[in-house]
């Protein structure tokens, strides 16, 4: 079986009518889930209500500044308001984004107690906040918090972070690139929003490996990145586990960015993680075409189940 953390309350953060991460997102991909071949190998896992999670606000405030946090819960119960041009917080926002992080940190526990993989879906996303600011349609860094959350975990010493989402995670990379028991590496196009992710970038402790390419690349483009690049970076940190923040933004019809892949492909970039470890925990970052969203999410699971 194949667990995936979901809550209807994420439907609950309310972007406007003509955001491009709206809460469709997330119902196009529940609705294939449902109707696909291996529906019946899917775990629908509610998450642990935020208040009832004694880890969230410990993690939310070693990631976050307090007075970020408290920021974010006050234009929540304000009424709404906007962290930045790109990034709306409705008066729900604040409760949905914590419920997010409990979804992540139940992810992580799934992965953990199974040694297999596990896929959050939930929103807002989160690899460009930062931990002063959120932007980019980001409220609170999910993927790091989550990392932080597995060294915590008995026997997890060093956890690796893959962002394949097509714009760069720099609130994940500023957040976890101190840390030498934390590696990130992420594929995203350059130029591109939101302007960071150069390859010189390599972190505190050599820990950090960006890969930019450019507009127009395909999958003849990123396979070699996989093989030359990446594989060999996560093989010399040794990973007890992989968190994916996994944005689907680069699929060729996406309207935010101009990477040519496909939804298949990222079934192969699941294969090469599974080449690395099965303790591997998916979470939902970008990806605003609805079709190719929801089929390059049912390519990740089909990957995973094989």
């Amino acid at each position: 079986m194949f667990p995936v953390i979901y809550s209807d309350e994420f439907l609950d953060h309310k972007t406007g009518k003509y955001h491009p991460e709206s809460p469709e997102r997330l119902t196009a991909i529940v609705n294939a889930l449902k109707q696909a071949a291996f529906a019946e190998k899917v775990t629908w896992i509610e998450p642990t209500p935020a208040l009832e999670n004694s880890s969230v606000m410990p993690l939310l405030v070693k990631v976050h500044s307090p007075g970020y946090v408290n920021k974010v819960r006050d234009i929540a119960t304000t009424g709404g308001g906007y962290l930045d041009g790109d990034t709306p917080v409705s008066p729900r926002s604040y409760d949905v984004a914590l419920l997010a992080v409990s979804a992540w940190l139940n992810g992580m526990d799934a992965v953990l107690e199974s040694a297999n993989p596990a896929f959050v879906l939930a929103r807002p996303p989160g690899h460009h906040a930062e931990g002063d600011a959120g932007m980019g349609f980001c409220l609170f860094s999910n993927a790091a918090i989550a990392a932080y959350y597995a060294l915590e975990q008995p026997g997890i010493n060093r956890v690796a972070i893959i962002d394949w989402d097509v714009h760069h995670g720099n609130g994940t990379q500023a957040i976890v690139e101190v840390n030498p028991q934390i590696a990130y590496c992420s594929l995203h196009q350059y130029p591109c929003y939101p302007g960071t992710g150069r390859a010189t970038e390599k972190g505190f402790h050599n820990n950090v490996l960006n890969l930019p390419v450019p507009p127009g690349s395909d999958l003849a483009v990123y396979q070699p990145l996989w093989e030359k690049k990446i594989i060999p970076f996560l093989s010399e940190f040794q990973p007890d586990l992989l968190i994916v923040s996994a944005g689907y933004d680069g699929n060729a019809d996406d309207p935010l960015a101009s990477v040519n892949l496909q939804p298949k492909d990222y079934g192969l970039f699941t294969n090469y993680c599974l080449g690395i470890t099965r303790k591997i925990l998916f979470g939902l970052e970008g990806g605003y075409d609805l079709p190719t969203l929801s089929q390059s999410v049912l390519a990740t699971i089909a990957s995973c189940l094989a």
